[in-house]
């Protein structure tokens, strides 16, 4: 069979990648591994792109991420020629779907509705219309459509934020702070007295209202705890870096020398911040 010239025409845009993607399914001449895979194998993959695509924006390498966000086109790209093997969707399909939801979803840039609204406003919109959306599907409960492959801490957020729009929800953050409290000393009880599936329970209890105390601090948990991850990367790096300096790696060290370079090297990251 003969080639598709598309496939080497640097110019023929997303043409281009759907036609590789087919080709790379092609049950007879495509790859063994593309061929063999199925919704459930690529969804990990599509998950760990995104999460790639956050990373390079959190560093700000822009480079990168331009390679990112190509690395998860393709995973749309992956999903939508399987969708079409299957019968389900196919690509034309998936950009006619987005695109006239998007219109419908801003009737005041593309309808007749004022833009003189508050961002505020917007959002509060935003959400009437997806809440009619979700009617439209027989999703009635409140909680309905929030998808439970979210990452935990980020559905415990989302699940949060939908259940405030009913009203269920604290006063105030200092509300949360006191609940906070209260499932410390729950967690603390079933460590010295209950079984490790207690402790389990507990340990997601106090997660959980952490997750609704970023909601209320206007933090988004998930970012939060990246931009956590991040720091602590690079402080145990600096670690490192001292360490090495004097011949030595963690493994020759101990908690005690290793906690006091930690906190030189915190003490100079914060003598290293501009002025305010």
């Amino acid at each position: 069979m003969p080639e598709n010239p598309l496939i080497h025409d640097q110019d023929a845009g997303i043409e281009r990648l759907i036609e590789i993607m087919r080709r790379l399914r092609d049950p007879k001449t495509g790859c063994p591994w593309d061929i063999e895979q199925d919704f459930d194998t690529i969804a990990p993959y599509t998950i760990e792109e995104a999460y790639e695509v956050a990373d390079a924006i959190e560093r700000k390498d822009w480079p990168e991420l331009e390679g990112e966000l190509g690395d998860l086109l393709l995973q749309s790209i992956y999903h939508t020629q399987m969708g079409e093997e299957a019968g389900h969707f196919s690509f034309q399909s998936v950009v006619r779907n987005i695109s006239d939801k998007m219109v419908a979803r801003h009737p005041h840039v593309f309808g007749t509705e004022s833009r003189d609204k508050s961002a505020e406003q917007q959002t509060r919109d935003w959400e009437a219309i997806k809440a009619t959306e979700r009617a439209g599907k027989a999703q009635q409960g409140t909680l309905d459509g929030v998808a439970v492959g979210l990452p935990a801490l980020l559905r415990a957020y989302k699940l949060q934020k939908r259940a405030a729009r009913v009203g269920f929800d604290w006063p105030s953050a200092q509300n949360v702070l006191d609940k906070i409290s209260e499932e410390s000393a729950e967690l603390v009880e079933a460590r010295d007295e209950l079984t490790q599936d207690a402790v389990e329970e507990e340990f997601g209890d106090l997660m959980f209202v952490m997750a609704n105390l970023g909601r209320h601090l206007g933090v988004e948990p998930e970012a939060a705890l990246r931009r956590a991850n991040a720091k602590f990367t690079r402080r145990f790096e600096g670690v490192e870096t001292r360490l090495s300096e004097i011949g030595k790696s963690p493994a020759d060290s101990n908690l005690e020398e290793m906690d006091a370079l930690w906190d030189a090297v915190k003490a100079d990251e914060r003598a290293a911040l501009p002025d305010k």
